[in-house]
Formats: structure tokens, C-alpha cells, sequence
């Protein structure tokens, strides 16, 4: 499969969630089967671009091309002015965001907001890709199924969309007035595939490998996105890939794995934000991988009281060798668990 002109190395893609996949979840995600990533949501504001959040979202040092940023903003202008911002900073795909559920992204008129105002939904995805073009870089764009359940218009904007020269669609099978209530549905995401020539990518509710078949069956998809089911669970990629390849499944990773994954997790996660902002913003990541593991729970509010990042980390370890005397691997997976740390996508996916 290529985006544009790039080749990927599979059709299993992470989700960009602001707040979680930052550049060392990117990485641990494509070391455990992914084939693609896209950054947390960059703004197309000028007046942010040299904040600290901002240089960290785009912060790709060492990470595994192609390097794709998402950008959020409501002006086309702004938008392609931020397409070359980022690329000038490495970015080789640009993704779009019309797919953000949340308030204070919609409130704006960003995110899936735009999907209300078709021309202007255009305006910016063509400005996009005139911005990108001359650089080699090719565009894509993130979206919902449209508003609401009376107003879904997925398929005439992927038209559109196609038409000014996107170069590939992901569809997340909710409008933005569902949030990540009830379930996704794949008709829109299917109806998509079938109205356009680029590749089209299903998101939502892919949390298990017998899904992401069913997934693929159901829309056609060229590829799927992986959202909150990656949270603390970074190797169902593998999982995925290794299932569709054989129709098996893979034996749970052993409880040393996770110790030795979680751990150099751990480690570029500090490198990145600090140990202040680190130990705080890495505790979301811990409750994830730990939250169905036998004393997952008490382990995680104990953790909680921690405020310095190696008592953090050698907390953990100390957990997890107690932990891998007591069993060999992980338990299989069960029903995946809705997340309730705030995000905003790329929020959830």
C-alpha cells in the first residue's frame, strides 16, 4: 500500500490522540507491528508554533518514517501555511483533521466542525495539497461520518475531497454528535470506498483481531486505524497483522516483555517532556498497560502519590518482577475497557 508516492510496510495504523501518541508511543507502536503513525494534532496557529506543547507534538527525532503530522485549524490559509511549517520540519505526509469530536475544538468551527461547511471543508483540504505539491509531500485527511445521524455527508465530501487531490480518506464510522457513544458503523465507511478511487482507511471500535477482519469485510477498506485499543496495549498490531496473515492467534506477551517494553517507554517518555511534566503525564500510560493485571488497581493508586520519575519507574519494575514470579504471560485480552482520560483527537479514535 502507498500514500501518494510512499510505500508503507503494512495497512495497520495508529490512531493520532492528542496526549497519547507522542513520539515515543509512534515508535513503540511501529517496533510492535504498525505500519504508519500520525502525530498528535498540530494548530495551524502561528502564535503557538514555538510553544512547548507544540515543539513536542512535533518532535520527530529518531522516529521510523514516513513522518505524518496532523494539522487542525479552521482558515485555508493558515491551514497550508501550516502544512509547510511542518514539512519544513520533516513532516513527508500532511493529515488533516476533520475528525476532532471535541467541544473545544468544534466550538471553533476545527476538527469535525467542518464538516458542517462543505465549501469551506474544501477550500482548506485544496489549499492543503496546493501548498504540498510542489513539495512531493501527499495529503490526507481524517473524518467522521458526518454531524449528526440526520446530516452525514462522508461520501460527498470524500468526492470532493478526492477531486482537489487528497490522497487517501480515513472514515471513523461515528458522526461527531455520537462522540465515542454506541457503536461505530462501517455502511458509511463502505459507501465511502465505493464512491472513490484513493485509498480509504476504517477507524473505530477495532479492538481485537476477529474485529479488524470483520472490519475489513464490512467496508473494503485498504487499511485500518487503531485508536484507544493501543492504549497500554501497544502490541495488538502484531496481533492484528499476525491473524489476518494466518487466521491465528498470537500466545499473550510474556510478563518480562511488557516489563522490558514499558520500562524503555518509560525512559523516552521522560526524555521528552522532563521529569516534572513526565512523571505526571506518563501515569495515564502506566494504568493502561497495567489496568487487567492482578493488582493493577492498587498498584496504579499507590503509583498515583509518586511525584519523582525514577521512584515512578522502579516502582513499576519492582511490580512487575514480583508480578513475573507469579504467572508467564498476560492474560488473554478480554472485552477492551472504555478509557476515560481526556483526550481530543486526533482525540479518541
Amino acid at each position: 500500500m502507498h500514500i501518494g508516492h510512499i510505500p508503507l510496510t503494512n495497512r495497520l495504523f495508529v490512531a493520532p490522540m492528542a496526549g497519547v501518541t507522542d513520539r515515543p508511543f509512534r515508535r513503540l507502536c511501529k517496533a510492535l507491528g504498525a505500519g504508519y503513525a500520525v502525530s498528535e494534532m498540530v494548530t495551524s496557529r502561528r502564535d503557538l508554533w514555538n510553544s512547548l506543547k507544540t515543539s513536542r507534538r512535533a518532535n520527530h527525532d529518531g522516529e521510523p518514517g514516513p513522518i505524518a503530522v496532523q494539522i487542525a485549524g479552521t482558515e485555508a490559509a493558515m491551514m497550508a501555511e501550516a502544512a509547510v511549517y511542518n514539512i519544513e520540519r520533516g513532516a513527508q505526509i500532511i493529515d488533516i483533521n476533520m475528525g476532532c469530536p471535541a467541544k473545544k475544538v468544534c466550538n471553533k468551527w476545527a476538527g469535525s466542525a467542518l464538516m458542517q461547511d462543505e465549501a469551506l471543508a474544501v477550500a482548506i483540504a485544496r489549499a492543503v495539497v496546493e501548498a504540498c505539491a510542489p513539495r512531493g509531500v501527499p495529503v490526507t485527511l481524517k473524518m467522521r461520518t458526518g454531524w449528526c445521524a440526520g446530516h452525514r455527508n462522508a461520501v460527498a465530501l470524500a468526492r470532493q475531497f478526492e477531486a482537489v487531490g487528497v490522497a487517501m480518506l480515513t472514515v471513523h464510522g461515528r458522526t461527531r454528535e455520537q462522540g465515542y457513544s454506541g457503536a461505530a458503523e462501517y455502511d458509511t465507511v463502505a459507501a465511502v470506498k465505493a464512491a472513490v478511487r484513493v485509498p480509504v482507511v476504517a477507524n473505530g471500535d477495532v479492538d481485537s483481531p476477529e474485529k479488524a477482519r470483520q472490519v475489513l469485510a464490512a467496508t473494503g477498506a485498504d487499511a485500518l486505524m487503531v485508536g484507544r485499543a493501543a492504549q497500554g496495549r501497544p502490541w495488538i498490531f502484531r496481533e492484528i497483522g499476525h491473524f489476518l496473515a494466518t487466521g491465528e492467534h498470537l500466545a499473550p506477551p510474556l510478563v518480562a516483555e511488557l516489563e522490558r517494553l514499558l520500562l524503555a517507554h518509560l525512559d523516552e517518555h521522560y526524555s521528552l517532556y522532563g521529569a516534572e511534566t513526565g512523571v505526571r503525564s506518563a501515569r495515564k500510560h502506566i494504568a493502561w498497560y497495567l489496568r487487567s493485571l492482578p493488582g493493577g488497581e492498587a498498584f496504579r493508586q499507590r503509583m498515583n502519590t509518586l511525584d519523582d520519575c525514577r521512584a515512578q519507574q522502579a516502582a513499576v519494575a519492582e511490580y512487575l518482577r514480583v508480578l513475573g514470579g507469579s504467572m508467564d504471560r498476560l492474560p488473554a485480552p478480554g472485552p477492551q475497557a472504555q478509557h476515560t482520560t481526556k483526550t481530543t483527537e486526533g482525540s479518541w479514535a
